[in-house]
């Protein structure tokens, strides 16, 4: 890869890491503060797309440091095979999890005392601890593209590209498996679900405009992470498997998916009342409230 195309990765990774870290960071502050109050199905399973997000957000830096080589890998091999596999691994977590946070949701609204037997933490704990283990044995991929004697391509000096084609006789098959279980059948549950939400909110009366809104928000923004994020990367596993090769523009669509951990925050706000600073049992508001309490009973102490 040509200079050119080194800056344009390295812009935008650095756009991703400035906006993604904070806000991340931010979110998981305030959703463990939450779950240790009181601990929500939706609330166990955002918690885990935050920490997918952020495990994404630190091998940026690695990414940063191969676009700054121009595009050629000179850390350890190991450095890379872990990179990797972290690197798209979470891609595959997040889109899962969103597909999780959907259904309980469309559970919520659709079947509401089902919803209210489901309330236990175990079982969105469960169901997380599923979805990580679906991504990383899809993703151990990596180490066996890289590390199996009969696969591994010591000369190359890039990091998991430019595959032999014996590697890619095992690749391709498997990327194809992973659009469709991975990428596929998540979109469409998932906009199953929040169609069916949205219908449910409209066709009830009580039902306030505040909450239709945010499941429209969360809806678009689950959406745009797919389509933005998931599904353009994912395509490439598609048209390589009938090229019979990776695609050129394959690594264009790896930096779409470096977005993913900004859009995240978006589907945070709409899916808890949390960031709602609005709301009165924000935790925010509710510690600035606490704060401001104290300090007029301080005042009022030192006065008398």
């Amino acid at each position: 890869m040509g200079s050119v195309v080194s800056e344009v990765v390295l812009s935008c990774y650095i756009l991703s890491f400035l906006i993604g870290l904070p806000a991340n960071i931010l979110a998981l502050y305030a959703f463990t503060v939450k779950i240790h109050h009181k601990p929500l199905p939706v609330d166990i399973l955002l918690l885990n797309l935050i920490i997918s997000d952020l495990l994404f957000l630190i091998t940026l830096p690695l990414k940063m440091h191969e676009a700054v080589s121009g595009m050629k890998w000179t850390l350890p091999k190991f450095m890379c095979t872990i990179t990797s596999f972290t690197f798209f691994s979470t891609i595959y977590t997040s889109s899962l999890l969103l597909m999780a946070v959907s259904v309980v949701r469309y559970i919520g609204a659709a079947f509401p005392i089902t919803y209210q037997q489901l309330q236990k933490p175990v079982y969105a704990t469960v169901i997380s601890a599923v979805i990580w283990l679906i991504s990383a044995g899809h993703c151990s991929i990596t180490f066996i593209i890289q590390h199996h004697p009969s696969l591994s391509n010591t000369n190359s000096s890039v990091c998991y590209e430019n595959f032999t084609e014996k590697q890619l006789e095992v690749l391709l098959p498997v990327r194809l498996e992973f659009f469709f279980v991975l990428c596929l059948v998540p979109l469409v549950i998932s906009v199953f679900c929040y169609l069916r939400l949205i219908l449910i909110l409209n066709s009830r009366p009580r039902i306030c405009k505040a909450q239709r809104n945010r499941a429209i928000g969360m809806a678009l923004g689950t959406l745009a992470v797919f389509l933005i994020c998931v599904l353009p990367y994912n395509l490439s596993h598609l048209v390589g498997y009938f090229e019979g090769k990776s695609p050129e523009w394959r690594y264009y669509t790896l930096l779409l998916s470096s977005f993913n951990t900004c859009i995240d925050p978006i589907i945070f706000y709409f899916s808890s009342s949390i960031f709602r600073f609005t709301s009165k049992n924000s935790i925010f508001r509710k510690r600035w409230f606490d704060a401001a309490q104290l300090k007029g009973q301080i005042t009022s102490s030192n006065q008398d």
